[in-house]
């Protein structure tokens, strides 16, 4: 279930927050959402751990990071980069986040949402990031796995 609009107003206090309702990725749609499934070999606890700790997920992104496990607390990514708010945290379940790349205008957030679920032998992570504009799209979609999937995949296998 998507968090609504209101609700992540309340829980950000900003106003100008891009609607979680966007068009889906249909033919003749725009390109306003995300979709992608990703398996790894450790478990959900490890993930949503290595995701909400700042001292691991600067280890895996080489970069700096500003993050707390807990529901609207801000963080800061890839130095300042990527920016926002935990939205509503289920541990080693969901991670829901008001997200947005700091060169975005102010106030202005998509939404984040990964869902993490056991697997043989590992977990099966679901992201929908939706939420932006079509013109964001492409990097958004190629910078996923750039950015988070591929340099986490190597260091939960190092």
């Amino acid at each position: 279930m998507w968090i609504t609009r209101r609700q992540m107003s309340l829980v950000l206090g900003v106003v100008g927050v891009a609607s979680a309702d966007a068009q889906t990725n249909k033919t003749g749609a725009g390109k306003t959402s995300i979709h992608q499934t990703i398996d790894f070999k450790a478990a959900p606890a490890r993930i949503y751990e290595v995701l909400l700790d700042a001292k691991q997920f600067s280890a895996f992104t080489k970069d700096a990071a500003e993050v707390q496990p807990q529901p609207g607390a801000a963080f800061r990514l890839f130095g300042g980069r990527i920016e926002g708010r935990n939205i509503e945290l289920i541990a080693n379940q969901r991670i829901v986040q008001a997200w947005r790349p700091a060169y975005w205008d102010a106030g202005v957030y998509s939404i984040v949402r990964i869902e993490l679920a056991a697997g043989s032998p590992g977990t099966r992570l679901v992201l929908d990031h939706a939420g932006f504009s079509e013109d964001k799209w492409e990097g958004l979609n190629d910078g996923w796995p750039k950015m988070y999937w591929e340099p986490l995949h190597k260091y939960l296998n190092a």
